[in-house]
Parts: structure tokens; C-alpha cells; sequence
């Protein structure tokens, strides 16, 4: 196994073993993940673009990997950071995350202290990480300080559709498109999962993904049921001329989202958003329905979040996160908006949320 080294902008060196593409490297900002399972899913979410993620769970790899599971076309993180790789046997047909992550050129390291790191990343925030082998460690540094933040990057660009596409098909075990549903929604792609597609499918809903350069005028006359907005990458704040399209058709047509669709309605609406020290990653996030009372567990995957502060007083909070009261959910029942930070379909994660997608065809008029 060939060594190599993960270096971290705040100047730890921390050695470690490679795997997947060793004669790649990486440079991400660094998060943490604390989901146990669903590793083929994380890595293959677009909302991971430009982001190396370390798993707290300490042994990843054992199920194996199958890209009838992907969230997308391929793999998206930049790099892998776990404590120990399994290299053992598989169930049949599927390979193991080592080989999926060389056949997608991307490089992984294993051996590292995943434990005290996510400790420092909670206390400290994230920060620019970089994955290589000892060759590439004298130039790491400099690569670090010359690489932007995350929000001074375009993450979306190269994970969304260029045009508009009906009725998208999704591979593996996902169903197929509904071609004369009993809505059809357009659909932003800022970095969709086949997951949410999905989810509309299930629901016999049609979709049409329309790219981040999307007019309000196209989806106004172009005979939809609802505006969606998707999860993707980055900074919300970088994509002003998106929000000032979604703010035109808000109250023009029903406008929903999840994730970074939720944030962007948050500006549409006259809000704010803000960057979190290190952001929920995980699939067992509890949130809390302020409507009924009742708190249910989520899968989350975000650095931003809604400044509920900045927000009209016409726009209701919906959920919070039960752990630090932040912004989970919010509502305009006049202008029927509706939005979650969190990720009801899961894909990894618990199944609580799914429900989350009946309230958003409720809104449409």
C-alpha cells in the first residue's frame, strides 16, 4: 500500500495509507460525515462537489460498491478520508470502494485519526484539505494557499444540465419518467439526486430539469404546476441572478426546494443566508415540526444556512434542527412557498422526511 499524506490549510500533516487513484491528487475543503452506512450515495451526490469527506463511522467499504446505487453519473467528492478501508470479501456483482474510486480518478487515504480530526473540524471549522503522495507534499502548501474558498468557487456549473431536459431517465434501480403526469413541474438543477427525481416519479409527477440559467418567463409560460428548486453545491450568495429569478415567479406559481433551493428561496424571499462552522453532514439530524410538535430524524448534507432574522414576518418557520435551533424549514402559505434544508428522500438516511414531498404538490394552485 503506497503511503501518503493529508494536509490540512490550518498546517497539520497527517500520514495515511492511499487508496482508489493514488497517482491523483486532491485539494477540497474538508468535511465530515457521520452517516454508518450509504458511502456509494454520499460520494455520488453533486452537493459534495468540491468537498473531501471524512467519515466518522470507522470502518467504510464492507457492503461494497454498485453503481446501480450512484445519486448521479459518477463520483463527485474530490477525495475520501477514512479511518480504515475494508478489503475483504463482497456480496456478488459489486466491487469495492477502492476500485470504484480508481475507475472515477479519484484518490482516497486511510490510517487517519478520523476521530480527533472531526473533533477539530467541529471546534475549528472546515478548512481547504489536500490529499497526496509524499512526492506531491512539497508543493502542497502553495497549492493550499493559492486555492479559493468554497465561497469564491463555481460548484454548479459542472454538475448541472446545460438545457432543458423532459422526463429525464435515471439509471439503476430507480423508476422510470411519468410522461403525462398529473402535474409537471420544472425543476433547477443546481446538482439534483436521482433520489428527488425519483421521489416526484413515485408520486406520478413529470419533471422537466431546467439548467441554473434558467428565466422566470420560460417557466411562467411554459405550462408548469410548480417552480422546484434543487440541492447542489456552494455558497447560495454567489447566485444572486438565479434569486432574482425565483423572487419573479414567487407568487406567479407554486415554488418549492430542499437543500440549497431552500437557501435560495431564503434570498428570493428578502432573506439572508449564513456559512456554519462545520455544517450538518449526516443522516441523523432530529428536526422538529413546529406545526405539530413532533420531531423526526433527517439526512442533511449542507455548510449554509436561513438567517430566520432577515426574513419577512409573512414567512413561517416550519422546522428547526433539534440539536442548535437552526433553520430547517420554512413556509409562505399566501404565496405558497415551501422549503427544507434537510433531505426528505434520504438516499442515505431515514425514510421520516418522504412525506415532505406530498406537502410540496399540496402547494400547487
Amino acid at each position: 500500500m503506497q503511503e501518503g499524506y493529508l494536509l490540512l490549510a490550518s498546517g497539520e500533516v497527517l500520514p495515511g495509507r492511499l487508496f482508489g487513484d493514488t497517482s491523483a491528487s486532491a485539494v477540497g475543503e474538508l468535511v465530515f460525515n457521520t452517516s454508518m452506512t450509504g458511502y456509494p450515495e454520499i460520494m455520488s451526490d453533486p452537493s459534495y462537489n468540491g468537498q473531501a469527506v471524512l467519515f466518522t463511522y470507522p470502518l467504510i467499504g464492507n457492503y461494497g460498491c454498485d453503481p446501480a446505487w450512484n445519486e448521479s453519473d459518477g463520483v463527485k467528492v474530490s477525495a475520501l478520508v477514512v479511518k480504515k478501508l475494508y478489503r475483504g470479501a463482497l456480496p456478488p456483482g459489486r466491487i469495492s470502494l477502492d476500485e470504484a474510486l480508481s475507475k472515477a480518478g479519484v484518490i482516497g487515504i486511510e490510517g487517519i485519526d478520523t476521530r480527533a480530526l472531526t473533533l477539530s473540524l467541529r471546534d475549528e471549522g472546515c478548512r481547504n484539505a489536500v490529499v497526496c503522495t509524499e512526492e506531491g507534499l512539497a508543493d502542497a502548501l502553495s497549492r493550499l494557499k493559492a486555492f479559493p474558498q468554497i465561497t469564491e468557487r463555481d460548484l454548479i456549473s459542472a454538475v448541472a444540465v446545460k438545457e432543458r431536459v423532459d422526463d429525464p431517465v435515471l439509471c439503476g434501480d430507480f423508476p422510470s419518467p411519468v410522461k403525462d403526469g398529473r402535474f409537471r413541474i420544472a425543476v433547477v438543477d443546481f446538482g439534483i439526486k436521482n433520489s428527488i427525481i425519483a421521489s416526484f416519479y413515485r408520486r406520478g409527477v413529470s419533471v422537466s430539469l431546467l439548467p441554473p440559467t434558467f428565466k422566470a418567463e420560460d417557466v411562467l409560460s411554459g405550462g408548469f404546476d410548480m417552480l422546484f428548486l434543487s440541492n447542489g453545491p456552494g455558497d447560495p450568495a454567489l447566485l444572486q441572478d438565479q434569486v432574482v429569478q425565483i423572487a419573479k415567479c414567487i407568487g406567479k406559481i407554486a415554488v418549492c426546494g430542499i437543500c440549497l433551493g431552500h437557501q435560495l428561496i431564503t434570498w428570493a424571499l428578502g432573506g439572508r443566508t449564513v456559512k456554519m462552522t462545520y455544517g450538518h453532514h449526516g443522516g441523523n439530524q432530529p428536526v422538529k415540526d413546529l406545526d405539530t410538535g413532533r420531531s423526526f430524524v433527517t439526512a442533511q448534507n449542507h455548510n449554509y444556512m436561513s438567517d430566520m432574522s432577515t426574513l419577512p414576518d409573512d414567512v413561517h418557520l416550519w422546522f428547526t434542527n433539534a440539536n442548535d435551533g437552526s433553520v430547517e424549514g420554512i413556509y409562505d402559505k399566501k404565496r405558497h412557498v415551501r422549503s427544507v434544508q434537510f433531505h426528505p428522500e434520504a438516499s442515505p438516511g431515514p425514510n421520516d422526511g418522504l412525506w415532505i414531498f406530498d406537502e410540496f404538490l399540496k402547494e400547487v394552485f
